[in-house]
């Protein structure tokens, strides 16, 4: 398929189809292995996105290495080294591929690859770590225990323990690893709450919100979700927590385990629905959360109505911050300055078409310059840390970690708590900077001196 056949209907703004995971042909491998040469041929003659990931540059490896030198040349049995290096980040669906639907070609690169992923866990299951790793409410419960807290936490700062949590989980010994807290994120809401707010709400916002704390947020950095409560407080915004949640999901779906992805749903609904009933708006501190109940989940229940009143309640926090500064109910009295602010903008905040919007509010703040880093982390969830991917990891965060050292910056970090440990480790390991990456939310706190 040549590149000549770009037509005019590929400027259009980009549109996804639902994701058929219900259907019995959804799983069907000889069907699969057809849509992937096919998409995969594509890839092949456009290249725009050898750039974003290793899952670009693998099926161009493969392709190059064939006899054919083509698509037909590269053996079906190595599909699955390109759909392993994808990590769902839907950047090329949103920033380079130009063949995506209403394109006559139909290229939806991270959807196919998350199709590879569930079928194959369909047939083979995956590793216990993998399950294990990607448990995340379990892991947080247990390591989230006083004092057990206190040994994970010293455990993932050993040097020889790390070597064998590298044979036994696959966990790269040098990955920088999160800590686990006691008093976790919920709590800290309900202990900095301030119940006598007079609510002002706007055309867009409710003027109150119910925290998702997120299990990131909940176990291991319960800090951005009181900084969360604390800005949105200081704004004249009533908060609360969901009275009752467990993970969103992401982390099974990148596992392609979609069975499960739709149980957590289900055990999420209710408590969202009675705060989104109730006249609350929902926001979480980490964005691949907030995309899978605006992005994700809805293309897997296209039908779910109930859904759908959750999609149109939950915000990006500086998306929500933006709105209300619109209308004139966003504080811009700072106390303090920032300086130079590396800030990294993280994919799954990017690809849920709400613009900058972090960066437009941390320019408010006087004497502020922000130097805005559109490049993928190379995190994504638990491929950062694993042994087979750490490497290329730490490749694809190379340029974030270049940019944020030469501007010699006061403060970075990202909207993506992860994504921001792992330019904190490269920074550290690979130009001896002690610095350490601050959320955006703890930034505005700070420059807001409360």
């Amino acid at each position: 398929m040549s590149i000549e056949g770009v037509r005019e209907g590929s400027l259009e703004a980009p549109t996804r189809h639902p994701l058929a995971w219900r259907d019995e042909a959804f799983y069907d491998q000889s069907a699969l292995n057809e849509e992937l040469e096919r998409v995969f041929d594509i890839c092949h003659g456009c290249r725009r996105c050898v750039s974003l990931c290793k899952s670009f540059p693998t099926l161009f490896d493969l392709v190059d290495e064939s006899e054919t030198m083509e698509v037909d040349g590269v053996a079906k049995a190595d599909y699955m080294k390109v759909v392993d290096e994808c990590y769902l980040c839907d950047l090329c669906y949103l920033t380079k591929c130009p063949y995506v639907p209403p394109h006559e070609w139909n290229v939806d690169f991270p959807h196919l690859m998350l199709r590879a992923k569930a079928i194959n866990f369909k047939e083979n299951g995956a590793p216990i770590k993998n399950k294990l790793m990607s448990s995340t409410d379990l892991v947080g419960t247990l390591s989230g225990i006083p004092v057990v807290a206190e040994v994970v936490n010293a455990v993932n700062s050993n040097g020889l323990a790390r070597k064998g949590l590298d044979k036994v989980m696959g966990v790269h010994p040098d990955a920088a690893l999160p800590k686990y807290h006691s008093t976790k994120g919920r709590k800290r809401v309900a202990r900095v709450r301030d119940p006598s707010i007079t609510v002002e709400a706007t055309d867009k916002t409710k003027g109150k919100v119910a925290i998702f704390a997120t299990c990131y947020g909940q176990y291991n950095d319960p800090q951005v979700v009181e900084d969360l409560a604390v800005v949105l407080q200081h704004n004249g915004i009533a908060v609360t927590t969901v009275a009752k949640e467990k993970c969103c999901g992401m982390p099974k779906l990148e596992l392609g385990d979609l069975e499960s992805v739709a149980k957590s749903m289900e055990a999420n609904l209710p408590s969202l629905l009675a705060m989104v009933d109730d006249g609350w708006d929902i926001l979480a501190p980490v964005p691949s959360c907030v995309l899978m109940f605006k992005q994700e989940l809805p293309l897997m229940f296209p039908e779910r109505d109930d859904l759908a009143r959750v999609q149109n309640a939950i915000f990006d926090p500086f998306e929500y911050l933006m709105l209300r500064h619109k209308s004139g109910l966003l504080k811009t009295e700072f106390s303090q300055q920032l300086g130079k602010v590396a800030y990294h903008a993280a994919c799954h905040q990017r690809v849920q078409k709400i613009g900058p919007k972090t960066r437009d509010l941390l320019q408010l703040i006087p004497n502020t310059e922000i130097t805005n880093i559109e490049r993928c982390s190379g995190h994504d969830g638990t491929y950062g840390v694993k042994s087979q991917f750490y490497e290329n990891s730490r490749k694809i965060c190379r340029p974030v970690v270049n940019e944020v050292d030469k501007k010699d910056v006061d403060h970075y970090g990202s909207d993506c708590p992860m994504a921001g440990r792992h330019i904190e480790n490269g920074l550290q390991r690979e130009k001896s900077n002690d610095m350490v990456a601050e959320h955006p939310l703890s930034l505005l706190r700070l420059a807001y001196g409360i």
